[in-house]
């Protein structure tokens, strides 16, 4: 079971268990923890409590506090697909020797999700190298039990981390909450949702001050140049500013701004895409939040709780461009197969025709910019009015850029298919509200600004799609290429961008997926 990943010291917790409520709670803090790979070792005496921790710990990932999970005593191996993952649960308690473990298939197991095993010390050293292990004392009565909880590597910094939140939440006064894993995003963001015994629901938000990466350009790493949030700050300061203009964005029940934990309102689980189609109503009322929140001056800047002053940085043209060149260092490469690559006379001439549209956007007119103003990140609130019908929920990365940007973003959702006459539809709706209070908008150079940064935003997330897969292991956002690359044809139809349709035609860019 050997899985090669290199040992340090590892971390230890002692942590009480004098009732079933305790136990519940522990098995929800390491589940919010596991990830795939992940071998969890439960060590004590008969009675001592392991196939109750385990119940306990798949009714979490399950979400399902009715999960039968019977003790495979006499299964030996009982597997669960349990939400997010799949676990195979051990009892080696009849194991009359090591080497049958081969045949238990555990290895393949632990490839694919996560192996949970009582009784461990029958299987020799088949588990020595188990990434957390919770040894379970009985004590001398009932409330005296105990758990002993061993980690190191990367699960020992996931626990360690699951364990502050608990921590948090009791501290924030939402002691003993139900914690359950909410989805992780193409960042190092997580997200859980909690549920107190007094009714009372929030969403926690684990965002760990993001670490500088290599430099890419000028000494910078990627997020500087792209203006990406290095911490929650820009989170907070964004859901003042929106909440202070009218709009849903989540209220924050507690923060620690310092360790990048948050804990807000929970919007709840209608989409605006219901079955992954939009909704036309729902993405038009999107559209007119757009509409209204650009009629006004932007928001000034907001002071934080730590006395720090936050106000959304620039779209320039630095972040436009290097966002463009993901196409170049990714995307193609992905395209045409590993090592493949612009030449540098059309990666010269690629950075040409784009800075060029850019100098184009430097009269735009401006205002914030969400980013991510799509379906993954907008809710639906049919119990609220108007535009507050929209819930906003992924901001921390806007900036100071052109109006269009969101427009684009939203009539060209990159994680839904939205038809030609849809985003028509809600393009014309746009202006059509944006005339209503300013009867001089200007059209003609809306529609301009809008084509250059669909096609901007286009071309910066095949770019990115194609380094999740081949960077981070995550394939399934090759699944969204065709739709994105239609979407960026779409774009270059527009007059102010035939030089650089010319361009991605020659260079292959438009052609059918794995064509």
């Amino acid at each position: 079971m050997n899985a090669g990943v290199e040992r340090i010291a590892p971390r230890v917790w002692s942590l009480p268990l004098p009732d079933e409520a305790a136990t519940i709670r522990l098995a929800e803090d390491i589940a919010v923890a596991l990830a795939p790979g992940d071998v969890v070792r439960l060590e004590g005496d008969l009675g001592a409590g392991k196939t109750t921790l385990a119940r306990a710990l798949l009714r979490a990932l399950a979400d399902d506090p009715a999960l039968e999970v019977p003790s495979p005593t006499f299964t030996l191996v009982q597997t669960y697909a349990a939400g997010r993952l799949t676990v195979a649960h051990a009892d080696l308690y009849r194991l009359t020797d090591p080497a049958e473990i081969d045949e238990l298939g555990l290895d393949e197991a632990r490839t694919a999700g996560v192996v949970l095993v009582e009784w461990p010390e029958r299987g020799g050293d088949a588990f020595a190298d188990a990434d957390i292990t919770l040894a379970l004392d009985l004590g001398d009565r009932p409330e005296s039990r105990t758990a002993t909880l061993t980690a190191s590597g990367p699960a020992g910094e996931r626990l360690a981390r699951s364990l502050a939140i608990r921590d948090f939440l009791d501290g924030a006064g939402w002691t003993g909450v139900a914690r359950r894993f909410l989805q992780g995003d193409a960042s190092s963001r997580s997200y859980e949702r909690v549920a107190a015994e007094d009714g009372r629901r929030g969403v926690l938000m684990n965002a760990p001050a993001r670490p500088d990466g290599p430099p890419v350009r000028d000494g910078k790493p990627y997020s500087r140049i792209a203006h990406l949030a290095e911490d929650v700050r820009p989170f907070v300061a964004m859901a003042v500013a929106l909440a202070d203009r009218g709009l849903s964005a989540p209220r924050i029940h507690a923060s620690d701004l310092a360790h990048g934990l948050l804990l807000t309102e929970d919007l709840g689980h209608e989409v605006v895409a219901p079955g992954g189609t939009p909704d036309p109503e729902r993405y038009g009322v999107a559209v007119d939040l757009l509409a209204a929140f650009h009629a006004e001056p932007p928001p000034q800047p907001v002071v934080l709780s730590d006395g720090t002053v936050y106000a959304p940085p620039p779209y320039d043209a630095g972040a436009l461009a290097i966002e463009v060149e993901l196409l170049l260092d990714w995307y193609l490469p992905h395209a045409a197969g590993a090592g493949a690559a612009a030449t540098p006379e059309q990666a010269a001439d690629f950075v040409t025709l784009w800075q060029a549209a850019f100098d184009r956007l430097e009269t735009s007119e401006q205002h914030w910019a969400m980013r991510d103003y799509h379906s993954p990140n907008l809710m639906w609130l049919p119990e609220r009015a108007g535009v507050g019908r929209i819930g906003l929920l992924d901001f921390q990365d806007a900036l100071l850029g052109p109006t269009a940007y969101d427009v684009a973003s939203l009539a060209q959702d990159a994680r839904v298919t939205v038809s030609p006459d849809l985003e028509e539809m809600l393009v014309e709706r746009y202006v059509f509200g944006r005339r209503a209070t300013d009867p001089g908008f200007d059209e003609e150079r809306f529609r301009a600004d809008y084509a250059t940064l669909a096609a901007q935003r286009a071309t910066k997330i095949l770019g990115i799609f194609a380094r999740l897969d081949r960077r981070d292991g995550k394939p399934h956002y090759l699944a969204h290429l065709p739709r994105v690359k239609d979407y960026l044809s779409r774009s270059l139809r527009h007059p102010v961008l035939s030089d650089l349709r010319l361009w991605y035609e020659t260079a292959g860019v438009l052609a059918p997926e794995g064509g």
